[in-house]
């Protein structure tokens, strides 16, 4: 006697779950292609951060209180009104609460009361409660509440990576939270040395990194008053060039990397060291001011729509999408987009592509490979193939000697966030694959 085969109900209704997908697909197509702009780009942004607006909450504060009060009163209001339960923020609304965001979040809300720039509806006694809130999450994520105990929280966090420990400390610093010496010291003076000489330095902070490590290194040279004659004279006399290196690096938009923290890293350090005129933070202004969103939030960047685009053309291309005319526009787009010329930040070759068409972005691996692939998807041309060309050129010169590629410059490695990735290295192999199949010959793709 046999058994009787018995179905789960996935198999009973696997017709149904079809359905569901096909509906659920074609809804999908439906919205994505909408979003689709006239010049045949999607447009990307990301969402509000607590984390950017508290930096730039603290940046406009150090800088003019009075002449930005309505900037600074929305942040403060758009912060108090997300705090979370447990008294902490988080990098977006939906992130749990971290110390790190929360540690800049008190700098800005303290600033705010002590400028007089809080929201008029948040009575002192609201204040002092959401900061009361704030200082018994801190102490329950770092074991105490004392300013030694947080700055020792931070430094362990990030290691010998300096990147966000020493803004967050000298954030917290000009907030009057802790002691300037609390935070690691930012070798400024080393941003005089050509651009090439960088990764050899094994530079405390990462790639991306450079506008930080000058103005905050210049705000912690200004206020730790260290006396070794000769070594305090030499870095005063680094100071000129090293703020001539920050505004040839500086975007015509004032947006370091279209980023509001380090655009406001950047401003507040130069404010606190008594050079708000410079123009460096009047352009870095100028960004702040256009990034705010109309209920008083910043975000950490202000436009993915390279990134989306490729994003949206590759699944579109995966699932069997027949681009028809539309194809010319977005390739014409995504084209116009590749650098053509060595980048004034990174130093980076022409060829790559970035994230985004705004001045403030850079050339990267990951956004390079998906313009490789898009490209592929949208139909080969005489003139996608030269850009294809130039672009897995870009690719291959950026190559780790490990095999593996880095976010953004070749051979620094010495922190995390510059060293081969598994996820960037995939990308980038695919995106090769793709080139040498649809592009020509392979050996017409490499480099002579």
């Amino acid at each position: 006697m046999t058994a009787s085969v018995k179905t789960s109900p996935a198999m009973e209704q696997a017709p149904v779950a079809r359905v569901r997908l096909a509906e659920a697909y074609a809804k999908a197509r439906a919205h994505l292609l909408s979003e689709r702009t006239m010049e045949g780009c999607w447009a990307g942004e990301l969402s509000s951060s607590a984390l950017s607006t508290a930096t730039a909450v603290c940046a406009l504060t150090l800088v003019d209180p009075r002449r930005f009060a309505a900037l600074i009163s929305g942040g403060l209001r758009w912060l108090l009104e997300r705090q979370s339960d447990d008294g902490g923020w988080g990098d977006t609304v939906k992130s749990f609460s971290n110390i790190s965001t929360t540690m800049l979040c008190r700098a800005a809300l303290t600033l705010g009361k002590e400028t007089g720039a809080a929201p008029p509806e948040w009575a002192p006694m609201r204040l002092d409660k959401s900061l009361r809130r704030t200082e018994d999450y801190l102490e329950r994520v770092a074991g105490g509440r004392d300013p030694g105990t947080l700055a020792q929280a931070i430094r362990a966090r990030y290691g010998k990576d300096r990147t966000f420990s020493v803004p967050i400390l000298l954030c917290s610093a000009l907030a009057g939270l802790i002691d300037w010496r609390e935070a690691p010291p930012l070798p400024f003076e080393l941003a005089c040395f050509p651009a090439s000489a960088y990764k050899r330095m094994n530079l405390p902070v990462v790639s991306y990194a450079l506008p930080a490590l000058i103005a905050l290194g210049i705000l912690q040279h200004t206020k730790t008053e260290l006396r070794i004659p000769l070594i305090y004279q030499l870095r005063q006399a680094a100071i000129p060039r090293a703020l001539g290196k920050l505004e040839s690096i500086q975007p015509v938009n004032g947006g370091f990397l279209e980023a509001t923290p380090l655009v406001s890293f950047v401003t507040m350090s130069m404010a606190g060291a008594g050079l708000a005129a410079h123009p460096v933070v009047q352009k870095a202004v100028q960004f702040l001011e256009g990034a705010v969103r109309p209920d008083g939030s910043w975000p950490i960047d202000t436009n993915l729509s390279t990134w989306v685009t490729t994003l949206s053309i590759n699944a579109l291309a995966d699932s069997g999408e027949n681009f028809g005319d539309s194809a010319g526009a977005s390739r014409r787009w995504l084209i116009d987009q590749q650098y053509r010329e060595t980048h004034p930040f990174t130093s980076a070759d022409p060829g790559g592509w970035s994230w985004s068409p705004l001045p403030g972005a850079v050339p990267d691996a990951d956004d390079t490979s998906g313009a490789l692939l898009a490209m592929r998807n949208l139909g080969v041309t005489t003139e996608s193939s030269n850009a294809a060309k130039a672009g897995v050129s870009w690719l291959l010169d950026l190559q780790n000697k490990d095999g593996g590629w880095p976010t953004f410059c070749r051979g620094w490695g010495h922190l995390p966030f510059d060293r081969s990735s598994a996820d960037i290295s995939a990308h980038a192999l695919r995106a090769l694959a793709a080139c040498t199949s649809h592009f020509h010959s392979a050996s017409s793709l490499r480099p002579a």
